[in-house]
């Protein structure tokens, strides 16, 4: 158990320093492949929380696992799609009932792979006439809009969405035999829900992240 701990941690530092060979690629059914994979997704998830911006964070993670050519997040708009802000929303957002909450459901796009998809409900009244233009009518990511605003992110909750690992392997629990298959990954891996708010603590938007199976497109490190 002490070797598998040492695993893990080996495979975290290396997924935070980008050394894995990024190539689109399945992850084989294999225990040290669990392992792997729990460690890349426990070091996405520490990298977000440490962090402000997840745009910016998924322009990291995107360029140092060489999901694309052209490393820059892209938020491409969900038409069609409106969820108006609950009383819960609106109170921690600290807005009336009657004032204005805009609205987005966005996927956050690496090339061609969406590596969040995000629900965010924000103030259009504390944000500038620029930024609301912009996020009405392109498809910047909220996070690199309103970035000169010097925004904090609070995190409200972060869970992983799946658990490559049987519960209580760190206990003893017998770890899945390899087969010759590849791992299969749900749609979602990670899932964050966090209050961004400017400098004088005044909320200016309520997200909802929900990471994809795509921040796994790259191939799993040869570990021996």
């Amino acid at each position: 158990m002490r070797n598998l701990f040492l695993t893990v941690v080996v495979v975290s530092t290396m997924a935070s320093s980008g050394s894995f060979a990024a190539q689109s690629a399945s992850w084989p059914d294999t225990p040290i492949a669990r392992v792997s994979a729990l460690a890349v997704l426990q070091s996405l998830n520490a990298d977000l929380l440490s962090h402000d911006s997840a745009t910016l964070t998924l322009d990291r993670w995107c360029s140092d696992h060489k999901l694309a050519d052209h490393a820059k997040i892209v938020a491409e708009p969900v038409k069609g799609v409106d969820k108006p802000a609950t009383t819960e929303i609106r109170a921690a957002l600290k807005v009336s009932e009657t004032e204005k909450v805009g609205y987005r459901r966005v996927r956050l796009m690496c090339g061609e792979r969406v590596l969040s998809d995000a629900d965010n409900w924000y103030v259009p009244s504390r944000l500038t006439a620029d930024m609301n233009k912009a996020l009405e009518t392109t498809d910047a990511a909220f996070g690199r809009v309103v970035k000169p605003l010097n925004f904090q992110r609070h995190t409200l909750s972060a869970k992983l969405l799946w658990q490559p690992l049987p519960e209580g392997w760190d206990m003893g629990a017998a770890i899945p035999a390899a087969t010759d298959k590849t791992l299969e990954l749900p749609n979602h891996v990670i899932e964050h829900k966090a209050l961004l708010s400017l400098p004088d603590g005044a909320p200016i938007s309520m997200v909802v992240e929900s990471y994809t199976r795509h921040v796994l497109d790259f191939t799993p490190p040869a570990l021996k």
